[in-house]
């Protein structure tokens, strides 16, 4: 006869998802200990029948319902039983890790071309439900663990995952050469995709991550498209760097503009003048290097008197300038229109060119001197005196 065992409690180590108790004989008086974390299930003829929570119990026929129902037992029945008992470790598994058995082929979406490219992945899982879990997957076995886990669910996540991330890839349209900076999106979407996978065999998906993108460095149709890439990123950033220069060197021109107008401001300041007594000293000035300027000197307006002035100089100098520069206007156009004219001495009768008697009066024609003998100024009507200094002109 078998033995009857007085205690069951879960042996095995914190790696291991399910442990069945090896012991499958049982009476009324024995003691189930479950620990946190942990459920026990008792199974009967491939049914999944009681479920035990944490905590102390004996298997009196009112906590284990199920199985006095299959039996067919009596309240109070201390007749022995033979069951399966397992235990669901329920902690997360963590630092499960996987990759791709096999490149993932698509088609790049910024550029278009054809890329194939591996992945390595870091999982963590909980079991979720554990009825589930161990009429899908535990069956006939004694435990399970992560090994065999991930066996079991290797062919099960080539193809999904693969699908997943090439799916992802294109929805996303996600660079890869960008990969790297949106991991954390790409794994997430993936993992979204994978829940209800891993839930159709009451396990949770805790964490999921893509560590590692195999790029296929060498390739030479990747190393075109990746210097192509790279290439326009350079000249955006050059091109942007030119434009900041621009504008400080904008920035320093105009900050030294306006130091210089504030240097000019306060010279004038200090020199008792105004700006625009300042642009009349400039317009004297260009009159001065005029041949016009004798004409201000015959009106008695000299230069060093325009100084003398001072601030007048900024109200008057429009109003002189215009009559200085009228004056010098009208002799112009009127020495244009006589300098080949003369007249007589006599009666003042016009003369003929080349004549030699006045054709009026018939006084001779005496040759003039063309300039003045004293002050040098150079004759341009007939006269007896010098119309600038008064000498009396000479025959």
């Amino acid at each position: 006869m078998a033995q009857i065992t007085d205690i069951i409690k879960y042996e095995g180590d914190n790696s291991t998802f399910i442990w069945k108790h090896p012991c499958e004989e049982f009476n009324s008086l024995t003691q189930l200990i479950v620990h946190e974390s942990q459920e026990a299930i008792f199974f009967m003829n491939g049914q999944a029948l009681d479920l035990f929570g944490p905590g102390r119990y004996t298997l009196e026929s009112q906590n284990i319902p199920l199985i006095g129902k299959a039996l067919n037992r009596a309240t109070g029945d201390v007749s022995p039983f033979h069951c399966e008992v397992y235990f669901i470790n329920k902690t997360e598994q963590m630092s499960i890790k996987w990759g791709t058995d096999s490149k993932v082929q698509y088609i790049e979406p910024t550029y278009g071309f054809p890329l194939s490219f591996g992945a390595s992945v870091e999982m963590s899982l909980r079991a979720d439900d554990s009825r589930k879990l161990l009429v899908k997957i535990v069956g006939t076995e004694a435990y399970l663990e992560q090994q065999k886990l991930v066996a079991y669910f290797r062919s099960f996540l080539m193809t999904r995952v693969k699908t997943y991330i090439a799916q992802v890839m294109k929805s996303s349209a996600i660079n890869i050469f960008e990969i790297d900076e949106r991991l954390t999106e790409f794994s997430a979407a993936i993992k979204k995709l994978l829940l209800g996978d891993f839930s159709s065999y009451g396990i949770s998906l805790e964490q999921f991550f893509v560590t590692t993108v195999v790029k296929p460095d060498g390739d030479a149709q990747y190393e075109k498209f990746k210097e192509l890439h790279f290439r326009k990123y350079a000249d955006i950033a050059e091109a942007k760097l030119r434009q900041q220069t621009e504008i400080i060197d904008a920035e320093t021109e105009a900050q030294k503009t306006i130091i210089d107008s504030k240097a000019q401001a306060t010279k004038r300041a200090q020199e008792g003048y105004t700006y625009q007594q300042e642009r009349g000293f400039d317009v004297a000035e260009k009159v001065a290097e005029n041949e016009a300027v004798g004409e201000f000197t015959n009106m008695g307006v000299g230069f060093g008197t325009m100084a003398g002035v001072g601030g007048a100089v900024g109200g008057m100098v429009g109003g002189v300038m215009q009559d200085a520069m009228g004056s010098v206007m009208n002799h112009v156009t009127h020495s244009n229109n006589t300098s080949a004219t003369t007249f007589c001495e006599n009666c003042g009768a016009k003369l003929n060119a080349g004549s030699m008697f006045c054709e009026e009066c018939g006084t001779p024609i005496a040759k003039a001197n063309d300039n003045c003998s004293k002050c040098g100024y150079k004759f341009e009507r007939p006269g007896r005196f010098c119309p600038k200094c008064g000498t009396k002109r000479e025959v």
